[in-house]
């Protein structure tokens, strides 16, 4: 994926040009208002969270990010800065967050969730492709709708759209789909893992392997709890990083289709190289270069700039343009989503894993 994210476009779309201020006089609009907006909610978030631990702070953080922006409003002044923490700041939580895992920890979760990911991934596909020609979509969309659901939400979508041929109207009704299902998997997946009894072990591979974006993935697995969210978030950048695979075979699949050469894309382009970074933290934890004393303190701010970032991401929301996207792009994403959790709790299931 290029990292992060299924972030509808509304928010940095309402930014000024560059070079250009929101007061007109040339000059390009700071960050810092927007980065400021997502600090004081996703404070207010992390510490309502604490309160309330069955919820906890990256659900309300979207929540409280959500109902800020469709009740009060995102200023333009702010949108720069909300579109940065929306990506940037949610990549440095986790890179953050490698600085408490080992190596070994890293390796071993992310290795036994390849069963299980591949079967999802596969899922993903088939339901797509086949709820797409039931539902009368283009075969297009359904394609992207499929990525997004298998890989990395929006992120995906980002990547695959040009291989594709997708035009600004697809993409965008792809984007606004699988977004809406991140959202509401954020709120229901916890309650339904709670209600299904799934270990901490059980629960972060369900949400790694059945959640589409990693910004909901990470919401989801520490809102259950902290093991649930370290495992969940190693299965997820192991996901993450089958989008290479999947951009070199649909662009082989289109060149086979248009008989012609492949199309033109950068590995270095959709390479999400945050996850490398990731490993280098781990690698410095693994290694013993971090004090004891400063793991703990580390561990914490990675969790805040999580919120944060989780807090931009429902500022990012506009549920009015979710709404917009119509009722049939809807069914096909619920339809293929519900295969892909079925599929990888079916899998956890087979290979005695819950």
């Amino acid at each position: 994926m290029p990292p992060v994210s299924a972030i509808p476009r509304a928010v940095s779309s309402a930014a000024p040009a560059r070079g250009a201020s929101a007061d007109g006089r040339g000059r390009s609009p700071s960050r810092l208002h927007g980065l400021a907006l997502s600090a004081v909610l996703g404070l207010l978030a992390w510490r309502l969270g604490a309160w309330l631990p069955l919820i906890g702070g990256p659900v309300l953080g979207i929540v409280l990010g959500m109902a800020w922006r469709n009740t009060v409003g995102v200023s333009p002044v702010c949108a720069p800065g909300v579109a940065y923490c929306a990506r940037q700041v949610l990549q440095w939580s986790i890179i953050g967050l490698g600085f408490s895992l080992s190596l070994g920890q890293v390796v071993d979760t992310g290795g036994a969730s390849l069963a299980v990911t591949l079967v999802t991934l596969s899922t993903a596909f088939a339901a797509a492709w086949a709820l797409g020609r039931w539902l009368g979509l283009a075969g297009r969309l359904s394609t992207l709708i499929g990525v997004g659901t298998a890989i990395c939400g929006g992120s995906a979508i980002a990547a695959t759209a040009p291989i594709l041929q997708s035009d600004g109207h697809e993409t965008a009704l792809a984007v606004s789909t699988i977004f809406l299902f991140n959202i509401a998997a954020v709120l229901l997946f916890p309650f339904l893992g709670h209600a299904l009894g799934l270990s901490d072990a059980g629960f972060g591979l369900w949400a790694g392997t059945a959640i589409n974006d990693t910004s909901s993935v990470v919401a989801a697995g520490y809102s259950y709890s902290v093991a649930a969210g370290d495992i969940a978030t190693i299965v997820k950048l192991t996901r993450a990083t089958l989008i290479i695979p999947v951009c070199l075979v649909l662009a082989a699949w289109m060149a086979w289709r248009a008989r012609r050469a492949a199309a033109r894309m950068s590995l270095l382009r959709i390479f999400p190289w945050f996850i490398v970074w990731f490993l280098a933290a781990s690698a410095v934890h693994t290694l013993g270069w971090v004090p004891p004393a400063l793991q703990e303190p580390l561990h914490q701010a990675s969790q805040f700039l999580i919120v944060m970032a989780l807090t931009a991401i429902g500022l990012s929301s506009d549920l009015r343009r979710m709404a917009a996207a119509g009722l049939r792009p809807a069914l096909l994403g619920l339809g293929t989503w519900a295969a892909v959790a079925l599929s990888s709790l079916g899998m956890q299931a087979l290979l005695g894993m819950l």
